[in-house]
């Protein structure tokens, strides 16, 4: 089982949600931090890492002993990290998408194979539960292939947990896609629905299944509400606006530390969420 928890905006309390399902279940449970560029899962969980791996992607490297400045590179790369002069060829590795379509094209084959540093992978364990987390290299632009480096790290033997970034540009589809259940959390704020829409339509085109968590539920409109009703998307759960938890949240402590109960709220959520895929392959 893998559930990628995401929301349309950050700050929606995602993590707080993912962070307390993991440790509230009685199983083997896979923890992974995909938002690479400020992954904060590990403040929660405390976990003791004992692995680290720097990862590395693909860019090109030109041979100018074989190049013709023929411009077939240049012509294929989609992101202009490729240029093709007269008697020179500029490579910009910052946009590079690490495609290999210049690699496949040059017919003199005076492309070859170079990398840059993304950032690393940490991996360690908090209780039952793995723990992993991706760190984005400071400057460095493209977090997907990182994101995708962490999810190699997926067991199928486990449930997995997937933090992913906030929004809905490529990192989020990148975190979302494979899945098989989307875990939204929004807010019941006008901008949270609005951001919610755009987090269902991005999960929607995935063709997953998919379900809502209401965090800081008490504390604005019904606008949320209405809508899920409208859209026939299951509420699983609504967190209330509490005193209690904001000050655990500032103190990098979880629900689950400091309302103990609430543990078989979100063993609830899970069987909630498992029920749904179950049926789902049913279909």
């Amino acid at each position: 089982m893998v559930i990628t928890i995401a929301s349309g905006k950050g700050g929606t309390g995602k993590t707080t949600v993912g962070v307390n399902m993991a440790v509230s279940l009685d199983k083997a449970v896979r923890f992974l931090d995909c938002d690479v560029e400020e992954p904060n899962a590990h403040l929660f969980l405390k976990a003791v890492i004992n692995e680290q791996t720097v990862v590395d992607t693909f860019v090109p490297e030109v041979d100018f002993t074989k190049c013709t400045y023929c411009g077939k590179c240049g012509e294929i790369c989609q992101f202009n990290a490729i240029a093709v002069l007269k008697d020179y060829v500029l490579t910009f590795p910052e946009l590079c998408h690490s495609c290999r379509g210049c690699l496949q094209v040059c017919p003199e084959k005076a492309v070859q194979e170079s990398s840059r540093e993304l950032g690393i992978i940490e991996q360690g364990r908090a209780g039952h539960v793995e723990f992993i987390h991706g760190r984005l290299r400071i400057g460095e632009a493209m977090s997907p292939p990182l994101i995708r480096a962490v999810k190699e790290r997926i067991d199928k033997g486990q449930i997995n947990i997937i933090d992913a970034p906030p929004g809905t540009s490529c990192p989020v589809i990148a975190a979302l896609k494979g899945a098989d259940f989307a875990l939204l959390v929004t807010e019941p704020t006008p901008f949270g629905l609005n951001d919610l829409i755009l987090a269902v339509e991005a999960v929607r085109a995935l063709k997953m299944p998919l379900g809502v968590v209401l965090n800081r539920a008490g504390n604005g409109d019904s606008g949320v509400q209405s809508y899920l009703a409208r859209e026939n998307i299951p509420l699983l759960l609504e967190i209330p606006m509490d005193r209690k938890i904001a000050e655990a949240y500032s103190r990098g402590q979880m629900i689950v530390d400091v309302m103990p109960e609430w543990k078989e709220k979100f063993r609830g959520l899970y069987q909630k969420i498992e029920g749904i895929v179950n049926r789902q392959g049913d279909t």
